[in-house]
């Protein structure tokens, strides 16, 4: 019985011929696998407190990047558990990536993640996870912005009928959750506590926690509905607090803010509540909505000073929703000297989607896509 093998006239034995065989399966296996994503360092705020730097290296890093709910008029969280839903979320990745973007905000539903008052939804906690995942392989950060009630007939019975001191529980269980899930994860560059919160108590047609409508979507929510002769920046300081310790039971590291409206434009000289300095000392910086107009960059600027509190500063919201993209440019840049941070919007579509069609079509959305990736260079750089 022969102990060799004759390949193209050389001897191979069994063993020899063995190794090669499965040295050339794990070299296809290997090819087969897509490559590990780079390592993303985490972002932190410097030591001096005036800006973002890569933990590793201490380069500054700017967010750039857009906010995300999915297409127009849709949550993305409605059917990413279906192969077609994540296959969207996946493609706006790529594509909010090609603009230009670091960072993606996302804006987590309470209702997505919370099946009772003290009950997170396990599968879509690992949902999440799966988000985290994407990113990542995107090279993409997430601004994780929580506690969303966006739609009223998807906000659960129960969480409306808790007591203010019920549903800050809640909300801190939510927050639990989501940092339990993402603590120790790079990807995460910042948790946003909730978006654009108030405080008062509701008129007599008003939803008793929710307002701000805008497309059929809620923004606006109040984190007390009974003021009850309290000092608002108190009512603040506690609802904050209860939220960081939350997250801080699980996740030391990642960067902590909150959303807000800059009342100071709308009120020329009105100090924030949420960044009050007994607040702000709970926070790792400061995040405010900005959404210019023609003629009142002046007012602007004075505004956004008053947010400009020595930590870092990010408009976490712009877009040129009621002004022509040249003007928009000029708020960029008249801000960017205290800014470090900017998040636009991305709705789901192309420059070339919007063009042939697809909503919004005003504001001219194809034209600011282009925009906001060229701009990047002269406020970021590459």
């Amino acid at each position: 019985m022969r102990d060799q093998v004759e390949t193209r006239g050389w001897p191979l034995s069994p063993s020899i011929l063995a190794t090669l065989t499965v040295a050339m399966l794990a070299t296809t296996a290997a090819l087969a696998t897509p490559p590990e994503p780079a390592a993303m360092p985490r972002i932190r705020v410097s030591d001096d407190g005036e800006r973002f730097v890569a933990a590793d290296s201490g380069r500054v890093f700017v967010p750039w990047g857009f906010n995300y709910l999915g297409k127009f008029e849709h949550l993305a969280e409605d059917d990413w558990d279906t192969p077609e839903g994540w296959r969207k979320v996946e493609d706006d990745c790529r594509e909010m990536k090609r603009l230009g973007a670091n960072v993606v905000r996302w804006h987590l539903q309470f209702e997505t993640f919370m099946d009772g008052p003290d009950a997170p939804d396990a599968a879509q906690v690992g949902r999440l996870k799966d988000l985290l995942k994407l990113a990542r392989a995107n090279g993409l950060y997430l601004d994780l912005t929580g506690l969303n009630c966006f739609r009223l007939k998807r906000i659960p019975k129960w969480y409306d009928d808790l007591a203010e001191a019920d549903r800050w529980k809640a909300q801190a269980r939510f927050w639990e959750a989501v940092a339990g899930a993402c603590a120790g994860d790079s990807v995460v560059f910042c948790y946003d506590l909730m978006n654009e919160p108030v405080m008062g108590d509701p008129g007599p047609n008003d939803h008793p926690w929710v307002g701000g409508e805008l497309g059929g979507f809620h923004f606006v929510q109040r984190i007390s509905n009974k003021i009850a002769g309290r000092d608002f920046k108190d009512i603040a300081e506690a609802w904050v607090k209860t939220l960081v310790d939350a997250i801080r039971r699980h996740d030391q590291e990642t960067p902590i803010t909150v959303g807000v409206i800059p009342w100071a434009l709308v009120w020329p000289g009105a100090k924030p509540v949420f960044y009050a300095p007994q607040v702000l000392k709970h926070l790792d910086f400061v995040s405010v909505h900005f959404y210019p107009a023609p003629g009142r960059i002046e007012k602007e600027m004075t505004a956004l000073a008053v947010y400009d509190l020595g930590k870092p500063l990010v408009v976490e919201e712009t877009f040129p929703l009621g002004c022509t993209v040249a003007d928009f440019d000029k708020f960029v840049d008249a801000a960017s000297p205290r800014v470090d941070g900017w998040i636009a919007h991305y709705f789901g579509h192309t420059a070339a989607e919007h063009r042939a069609g697809a909503r919004p079509t005003e504001p001219p959305v194809a034209e600011f896509l282009e925009f906001w990736a060229k701009k990047k260079s002269t406020v970021v750089g590459r």
